[in-house]
């Protein structure tokens, strides 16, 4: 018998380990574009999800941003039934702030969150590999957005809806999932987006991280992905300090949410921050930036009287010993 493709085998076994805590009976849903990345992580689900007594479903979104767009889901939906998963094509208008790139994400994991939820979906899977966890993180670090940013995405993520994202392919590299498809003789879509240097991401992909492979040595991207992986554990730790001071210290207000002067005082800045943004966070549903949370702080550590300071959706103002964040418009 031919041995196994390696690219296959190694595909395979990150797609076993995501499902292998995967209730027996549930669904799950691939995120499937058309893509070499996405069209492996299909083909994988398909094989390994019966196997564990698991559903597996795809749904592919039209956002209708390129000419022929539908004709490009009728593809990778006719890709997915061969392969025995049930198909589904949702198409979408896409419009809102911060350009058509950012809208149609928005829309799409709108779509696969509203999917999941009618189906009751153990996780939906995303196709996500190594090359795009690097070129995350390196945006993340050209930007200045702080560690957050920078433990890049996820291997497993569950939102505030309930819904279970999961990436199985964090660890593989794009050029096996490109082997995946030859091997097992399936057609991946070209998206011509992925080659516009319009896009920061495309220009990481083909300029800056080759270059950095170049003049730094090999294996950039790998870490980047470590760092990544550092700076999450990093971050658990962090959050779960945080949650538990944030219980002693925070009482809600009216039309808001109060924090203790002392309290705040009392922390070094790294966790006075953290705490400042996730209370407005978790309040709000907005994330301040590095200087409007040091602003926040100032309030704390610079007090001279000054007056609110206005935030996205709410301003926050010192009363006495407390931080007091109010709803804009209250």
């Amino acid at each position: 018998m031919p041995s196994l493709s390696p690219a296959i085998a190694e595909i395979r076994l990150a797609v076993r380990t995501a499902l292998a805590d995967m209730p027996e009976g549930s669904t799950v849903i691939v995120a499937l574009s058309g893509g070499a990345d996405s069209l492996a992580l299909a083909a994988a689900t398909a094989f390994e999800a019966p196997k564990l007594g698991l559903r597996a479903a795809s749904l592919t979104v039209d956002h209708g941003l390129q000419g022929g767009s539908d004709a490009v889901a009728s593809q990778a939906a006719r890709a997915a039934a061969a392969l025995g998963l049930d198909p589904l094509i949702v198409r979408v208008d896409v419009s809102g702030d911060g350009g058509p790139e950012a809208a149609a994400r928005e829309a799409r994991y709108g779509v696969l969150r509203d999917a999941a939820a009618d189906v009751r979906a153990a996780a939906v899977l995303l196709g996500h590999t190594l090359d795009d966890q690097a070129e995350t993180v390196l945006l993340g670090l050209a930007r200045g957005s702080g560690a957050t940013s920078l433990q890049g995405m996820a291997p497993v993520r569950e939102d505030a809806d309930g819904v279970r994202w999961v990436r199985p392919l964090l660890g593989v590299r794009r050029e096996t999932t490109r082997a995946f498809c030859v091997a097992s003789a399936l057609t991946p879509w070209d998206d011509p987006h992925n080659r516009d240097e319009r896009y920061a991401r495309v220009r990481v992909r083909e300029r800056v991280l080759p270059v950095l492979e170049s003049e730094l040595g090999p294996g950039i991207a790998d870490a980047l992905v470590r760092t990544a992986e550092q700076l999450r554990e990093d971050a658990e730790a962090f959050d779960e300090m945080i949650h538990e001071t944030i219980e002693d210290i925070v009482e809600h207000a009216e039309a808001g949410i109060s924090v203790s002067v002392a309290a705040l005082a009392a922390n070094p800045a790294a966790l006075r921050n953290r705490i400042i943004r996730l209370v407005v966070d978790s309040e709000f549903g907005v994330s301040l930036t590095r200087t409007q949370t040091i602003e926040v702080a100032r309030l704390v550590t610079d007090w001279n009287g000054q007056g609110p300071i206005d935030l996205p959706e709410c301003s926050a103002v010192r009363r006495g010993g407390r931080i007091v964040f109010t709803a804009s418009g209250r």
